[in-house]
């Protein structure tokens, strides 16, 4: 099945004499590599960068002092597949009709007594009208390869070779891998129908990175995009046995294996009607540490070949995840204080999330930006480092002027996620301007107001104290749903009250 939409305007085509036209390393210098490292459930606290230090991730600290790091990043939702279809196209959730992950809840437990309200249909993949950052740059020249989770359409026909990559390493419909009888998650046999298996003992984020690796050194003399949405570290938790030894003892000389590492002392927990719910207060998870050693060492592996290849200094890379650290269900393997709550809540641990930008064209790129950003912000980004130009319209903006050190001007930011997770959060919308961030929660009813820049953590609802500010973000959050077209949700019949 072929994919056919105009990309590139017309007026923008120019037809070069052969006596000037680029050599292939004149090409090169003029079309920056891309390189998107997109890691799943990974938290914002998840780094040494970022304040663990319990985790070790010297090689994307070392990327990040060569870059810069955001203090104010956000997914585009608090689960998986809405960010993903986000990265793609540059346009918030409502706008891909991908609002949860797929297929959600509520396809195996919809209407459940305690859910005040029901989800709407939502679309279960990325249409192939929709233009993705990987067709606009291919058909301006580069080479498109995927390695790792794609989760955005269960058929085949919605996977990524039919929305503008040349090549497909692991890109397929679930969203994680497959552990069972036959085939056993994150060590070969993977099941998986874009991955062959590889030899006995094979770990797939290794092989996720052997695989890039691979089509960095085939591919070096051209212009490419790879897109690395590592399936780590999202469950099952599976580690290699000597990291997960290492981190046991790290995390007994730290004295962190006598701690209690969870807490259920939250009003939501006490109240929840069902769920094994209990929120990581620590991180002191080995194999989730196993594991992210793992992302990182490959990271430094990435970075050598880059250098090797002689072409690190041009290759954009960037670093971040797809929501907030999963610290409250499944599990909860990390913890994402001092932020509030994780996956799948629109409070600051479910949207917040590391984000890491080397741009070794830019110079003097600033070490640390507080300026807010968005998933939806990569694709004019990335359009607007390689000089390429599309007809899509998007939602977001390039940040380029960002990492030039200028000055910005505030933009409201929105997240809408009409679904209840499986993480206890509840649905909701809520809109970030300036540093006053509101929660319109659908559950409650209620309007809930923080201000960032005291209350990191929020802990105190503002609204009452603040009804004006809370007014103009409420009516801004209405505005713009209704311009949107964003779906609501309907009462739920099967409602069972208890006072």
């Amino acid at each position: 099945m072929t994919k056919f939409k105009p990309l590139i305007s017309n007026s923008v085509k120019i037809a070069l004499p052969l006596a000037v036209a680029c050599t292939a390393c004149q090409q090169k210098a003029e079309k920056p590599n891309i390189v998107f490292i997109l890691v799943d459930d990974y938290g914002y606290t998840d780094l040494g960068c970022y304040g663990s230090t319990f985790y070790e991730t010297p090689n994307i600290d070392n990327l990040a002092r060569q870059g810069t790091r955001f203090s104010n990043a956000y997914a585009a939702c608090p689960v998986s597949s809405p960010t993903r279809a986000a990265l793609m196209t540059g346009k918030y959730t409502v706008n891909t009709g991908v609002t949860d992950w797929i297929p959600g809840r509520q396809t195996y437990s919809p209407g459940l007594p305690e859910d005040r309200n029901l989800s709407l249909p939502f679309n279960q993949k990325l249409d192939l009208e929709e233009t993705t950052i990987a067709e606009v740059l291919k058909q301006d020249g580069y080479i498109t390869m995927i390695s790792g989770k794609w989760h955005l359409g269960e058929d085949s026909i919605y996977w990524p070779e039919y929305q503008g990559f040349d090549i497909n390493k692991g890109g397929a419909g679930k969203g994680s891998p497959t552990k069972n009888d036959s085939y056993n998650g994150y060590f070969t046999p993977y099941g998986n129908p874009r991955l062959k298996d590889g030899p006995s003992g094979e770990y797939l984020t290794d092989r996720n990175m052997d695989e890039v690796i691979s089509f960095i050194k085939e591919n070096k003399d051209r212009p490419f995009f790879v897109y690395l949405p590592f399936y780590a570290v999202h469950n099952p938790m599976q580690a290699k046995q000597d990291d997960i030894e290492y981190f046991e003892r790290k995390a007994e000389s730290m004295g962190l294996t006598g701690m209690e590492a969870f807490t259920t002392d939250r009003a939501w927990i006490r109240t929840a009607p069902n769920g094994n719910f209990r929120e990581r207060i620590i991180h002191s998870n080995a194999v989730y540490a196993a594991m992210i050693k793992c992302v990182d060492d490959n990271i430094g592996k990435l970075i050598s070949t880059l250098s090797e290849s002689g072409i690190g200094d041009n290759t954009v890379i960037f670093f971040t995840s797809d929501n907030g650290g999963l610290s409250t269900s499944e599990g909860s393997p990390t913890c994402n204080l001092p932020l509030r709550a994780g996956k799948g809540w629109l409070y600051e641990g479910g949207i917040r999330v590391p984000l890491i930008i080397k741009d070794p064209l830019i110079e003097n790129m600033p070490s640390v930006c507080d300026v807010p950003v968005s998933t939806i912000d990569f694709f004019a980004t990335i359009s607007e480092m390689t000089g390429v130009k599309t007809n899509s319209k998007t939602d977001g903006i390039s940040i380029i002027s960002v990492l030039e050190s200028q000055p910005v001007t505030d933009r409201p930011l929105f997240w809408h996620y009409p679904h209840y997770s499986n993480q206890g959060g509840d649905p909701g919308s809520a809109v970030r301007y300036g540093y006053y961030k509101l929660i319109d929660n659908f559950e409650t009813g209620r309007q809930e107001l923080y201000d960032l820049q005291v209350d990191i953590s929020e802990t105190t609802d503002i609204s009452s104290k603040n009804p004006g500010k809370t007014k103009e973000l409420y009516n801004l959050l209405i505005e713009w749903r209704e311009k949107t077209g964003a779906k609501m949700m309907l009462p739920n019949p099967a409602w069972n009250f208890i006072e």
